[in-house]
């Protein structure tokens, strides 16, 4: 056999996802591309690794069995290379991540400068929904996870960020009471608290539509096809521009906080420790620095 690592990649990124599609997207190749790489390595074996039944990409037994060794290459792949930096007197290792999607606007000021101190370090960051997060989390598949509201049911310790403040938005400075409210998926902590805000404060709201990110109710609200409660955190341009509102309204703004949690029983590598270390020495420069904006709207 004679394959390559970069084909060993592809089929792991097609067996995550079980699509062709999705795997060349998260691999910023072209779709034949990929087709061609996961040929080269099915070429290979005389069982197959993949059928499409339908249209529907399937996995086989024996494709799950090869991905299962596969993993176990890369994990020592990656050995090897940490392994190398660390004779060169460098910290070493990978650092994984798994935030809430809104996180997206928050969690990269806090690894910059870390990431910048330490060149060895590899960075793997799932933005995902609440929901997903947390099972990343239990499943011990990440090391940290970002989130603004915790579930209960967990033992974690946490380490708080920035607040996270969330308030009625529109693209008009004032509130038109016909539009109806965009509300996010089941399963975010956005559409949680929307929720909760609306059987209290304005029972009588119209929920027409929802959508499953917070970047597609942004640009819904751009669009002017509705009104919805938002992070304050994601739309900080929109509201320099002026494209979009906040709208006062009782009851508002809802405040959560950012933090930072990891599971209790959890033993911190290197390198996740050192993060957490440069975390609590330069939060408050990192949060003056690139959110002093906040305040403005507090």
């Amino acid at each position: 056999m004679n394959y390559t690592i970069h084909q060993l990649s592809v089929f792991l990124k097609v067996v995550e996802y079980q699509s062709i599609t999705k795997a060349s997207v998260a691999l910023f190749m072209t779709q034949p591309a990929v087709s061609i790489q996961l040929k080269k390595f099915q070429d290979q074996f005389d069982v197959p690794l993949t059928e499409v039944i339908g249209r529907q990409l399937n996995v086989t037994p024996f494709g799950m069995e090869i991905a299962e060794m596969a993993k176990r290459i890369m994990v020592e792949l990656d050995e090897i290379k940490y392994k190398t930096e660390a004779y060169k007197g460098l910290l070493t290792g990978k650092l994984t991540l798994s935030a809430a999607s809104t996180g997206k606007y928050v969690i990269p000021y806090f690894l910059s400068s870390f990431l910048d101190a330490h060149p060895g370090i590899d960075l793997m960051l799932d933005v995902t929904n609440k929901v997903k997060v947390m099972e990343s989390l239990k499943n011990n598949e990440t090391d940290f996870a970002l989130v603004s509201v915790v579930p209960e049911g967990y033992q974690l310790n946490e380490e708080l960020l920035i607040e996270n403040h969330l308030h009625l938005v529109s693209n008009k400075p004032a509130k038109d009471t016909s539009k109806p409210v965009i509300y996010r998926e089941y399963g975010s902590a956005t559409r949680q608290a929307m929720e909760q805000y609306f059987a209290t404060e304005d029972k009588n709201t119209r929920k027409q539509l929802e959508l499953t990110s917070n970047e597609a109710v942004k640009q819904a609200v751009l669009a002017g096809l509705g009104n919805s409660i938002m992070p304050l955190i994601g739309i900080h341009n929109e509201l320099m521009n002026e494209q979009l509102f906040i709208l006062k309204s009782r009851g508002l703004p809802i405040k959560t906080q950012w933090r930072l949690v990891w599971l209790k029983e959890k033993k911190l590598s290197p390198v996740s420790d050192a993060f957490l270390t440069h975390l609590r020495a330069h939060k408050e420069a990192i949060i003056e620095k690139y959110f002093g904006w906040y305040q403005k709207y507090l």
